[in-house]
C-alpha cells in the first residue's frame, strides 16, 4: 500500500481529503496534523467520518516519512517550510497558493509579498489535470489550483486553445460562491445573522485567482485581459462562474460545440450542460455537491459575437480536494476516477 500523510487536516478541504483517501484502495493514511487539535480524534471536527476512521490529529513535528505528502495549510506556510517537507516524502501535493504561479514577480503583484522559495516554483506542476496531464505523469510536486480559477479556466480553456476568442476584447467573469470558500474560521462577516440571505460582493476587483486565469489561459504567448469579480451567496458548497467573452468574426455556436467536444470529449470529470428543456438547462452547483465534476454550458448572443459561458463545480472537491486526488491518481498511474466516482444527489 502507498502511504500518505496530510499536514493541515482540520479544515474543510482537509476533511474532504481524508474522506477521499480513506476510501482509496491504493492508499493508507499514516498521519493527519493539526497543531490546535493534536491528540484529539479527527471525527471531532469531521463528524461525517465517524466509524470510518480512528485516526487522531498529531503535530506536524511528529510526522514521519511517507510516500505522498498533502499540504493543506494557510497560504504562506508551505513556501517557508518546503525544504523540511520535501524530506518527508518524494511526492508532494500542495493545496495552497504558494506554488501556483510560475513567475515569482506575480506573488508581489497579487499577494503583496515576495516568494520565500522562488527557486522551487519551477519544480511544481499546476494542478488542473485536464490541462497538464502529461506533465503530471512524471511529476514529483503538484500545486493545486484555486477553486475560482479552476472553474473559470476549465470553462474557457477550449475556446482559447482553439483560437475562437477575440483577444482584442476583455474577458469578464463573475463568480457566485458558497460560504465554505471562506474556510472554517469564523469572523464577523460569517456570523449567521450577517451571512444568511446575503448576496455580497466581496472582491469586485483584484482577486488573487485572476493571476492563475491569466497564466493558464495564455496561449502561444497571447496574454488575455481578464477581469474577475467574486460574490458570496447563501450556499455552503459550490461556485457558479458566468464569463462574458467575444468570439472572432464568423464563429458559430456549432464551432463552440466542436471545440468543447475535441478538448473535453474523453475527460471523465467534464460535462457539457446545455439543454433546451428541464430545470437544469445550464450548470447548477447544487447538484454537484460532493462530486468531482465541472459542468460547463454556454449560449451565444444572437445580436452580437458575445458568448456567455457558465461553469459550476464544488469548491471543496473539483476546486480543491477532489482535484488533488485526481492529480495523485495521474501521478501514480492509477485509474483517474479512483475514489472520485460519487455522482451527486438529486434532489438535495
Amino acid at each position: 500500500m502507498t502511504t500518505a500523510s496530510l499536514i493541515g487536516g482540520s479544515g474543510y478541504v482537509g476533511g474532504e481529503l481524508i474522506r477521499l483517501l480513506t476510501n482509496h484502495p491504493e492508499i493508507t493514511i499514516n498521519q493527519v496534523t493539526s497543531e490546535r487539535l493534536a491528540g484529539k480524534p479527527i471525527t471531532l471536527v469531521h463528524p461525517n467520518l465517524k466509524k470510518h476512521t480512528d485516526l487522531v490529529f498529531c503535530s506536524a513535528n511528529d510526522v514521519e516519512p511517507c510516500d505522498i505528502l498533502f499540504l493543506a495549510l494557510p497560504h504562506g506556510n508551505a513556501m517557508n517550510k518546503f525544504a523540511e517537507f520535501k524530506k518527508l516524502a518524494p511526492k508532494i501535493i500542495d493545496l495552497s497558493a504558494d506554488f501556483r504561479l510560475r513567475n515569482p514577480e506575480d506573488y508581489i503583484n497579487w499577494y503583496e509579498h515576495e516568494h520565500a522559495d522562488a527557486n522551487s516554483l519551477k519544480k511544481f506542476n499546476y494542478g488542473i489535470v485536464e490541462l497538464h496531464r502529461e506533465q503530471m505523469k512524471t511529476a514529483n510536486y503538484i500545486s493545486g489550483a484555486g477553486c475560482n480559477a479552476t472553474c473559470t479556466i476549465l470553462s474557457l480553456y477550449p475556446l482559447f486553445k482553439k483560437g475562437l476568442i477575440d483577444l482584442e476584447r476583455p474577458v469578464v467573469v463573475e463568480a457566485k460562491v458558497g460560504s465554505s470558500e471562506g474556510g472554517c474560521k469564523s469572523n464577523d462577516a460569517s456570523h449567521h445573522p450577517e451571512r444568511s440571505g446575503a448576496v455580497r460582493s466581496f472582491k469586485p476587483t483584484g482577486h488573487r485567482h485572476t493571476a492563475e486565469m491569466i497564466q493558464e489561459l495564455t496561449v502561444k504567448g497571447s496574454v488575455p485581459e481578464i477581469h474577475f469579480s467574486g460574490t458570496s451567496i447563501e450556499m455552503v458548497r459550490g461556485i457558479l462562474t458566468t464569463s462574458h467573452i467575444f468570439l472572432n468574426p464568423d464563429i458559430t455556436e456549432k464551432d463552440v460545440w466542436k471545440a468543447y467536444r475535441e478538448i473535453y470529449g474523453n475527460e471523465p470529470f467534464i460535462r457539457i450542460v446545455k439543454e433546451k428543456r428541464g430545470i437544469c438547462r445550464f450548470p447548477e452547483p447544487k447538484i454537484l455537491a460532493g462530486t468531482n465534476f465541472c459542468d460547463i454550458g454556454f449560449q451565444k448572443d444572437p445580436n452580437s459575437n458575445r458568448l456567455v459561458v457558465i461553469g459550476a463545480l464544488d469548491n471543496l472537491m473539483k476546486g480543491a480536494a477532489g482535484q488533488a486526488v485526481h492529480a495523485m491518481n495521474v501521478m501514480m498511474d492509477w485509474d483517474e476516477t479512483t475514489s472520485l466516482e460519487f455522482l451527486g444527489l438529486h434532489p438535495i
